[in-house]
């Protein structure tokens, strides 16, 4: 007879491929070291994620929870303006690579391990970048910057920058004051 799983296996088979998967990479971490590290059996894992592309995108879905509530709430603080929402969008993420557990944009770093790809995950990675893309745009637009697009493409340069230094804490304390810089030199 078949075991029943305990309540939150899928939660605590997410959990440990969370953390893998984000401080390791996707394509280092097998589904054998997610069932050894959780302590399920094959099956269980099979069950609740039929394949590593569905425990990627999983992974993936539940960054994008997160980083939606943090950009969230990172915008509701900064008010109407939409120069202090590009620059708290810009904080937000500054303030993230000073945790000690920071390895970088998940959707980042899944495009760098499958540049080519075009799985679910890969798609939900290009997906979420453009969308964070299109929302700088509209808050650059909002500005009323003479070359809205330019300095789009200014603070996204900034965004981008930050994850590719992010291991150096100089980037996180400058790139909000380029962001401003760039907001006024736009108008």
């Amino acid at each position: 007879m078949a075991r029943t799983a305990a309540p939150g296996t899928r939660e605590r088979i997410l959990d440990v491929a969370t953390a893998l998967f984000y401080t390791e990479g996707v394509r280092a971490v097998g589904m054998s070291r997610i069932i050894g590290e959780v302590g399920c059996g094959k099956n269980l894992l099979y069950a609740h994620f039929p394949s590593k592309t569905d425990l990627v995108a999983a992974y993936l879905d539940r960054f994008r929870e997160w980083r939606d509530r943090a950009e969230t709430a990172a915008l509701r603080e900064a008010g109407n303006d939409p120069a202090d929402r590009l620059v708290a969008l810009v904080e937000e993420i500054a303030g993230r690579l000073r945790r000690p557990d920071f390895r970088g944009c998940p959707f980042r770093n899944l495009l760098t391990e499958f540049p080519g790809g075009d799985e679910q995950p890969e798609r939900m990675a290009r997906e979420y970048l453009e969308q964070t893309r299109e929302l700088v745009g509209r808050l650059a637009r909002e500005t009323g910057a003479a070359d809205p697009e330019g300095l789009a493409d200014r603070v996204w340069l900034i965004i981008d920058g930050l994850y590719a230094s992010g291991f150096r804490e100089r980037a996180a304390d400058i790139a909000p004051e380029m962001v401003r810089e760039a907001i006024a030199a736009a108008r």
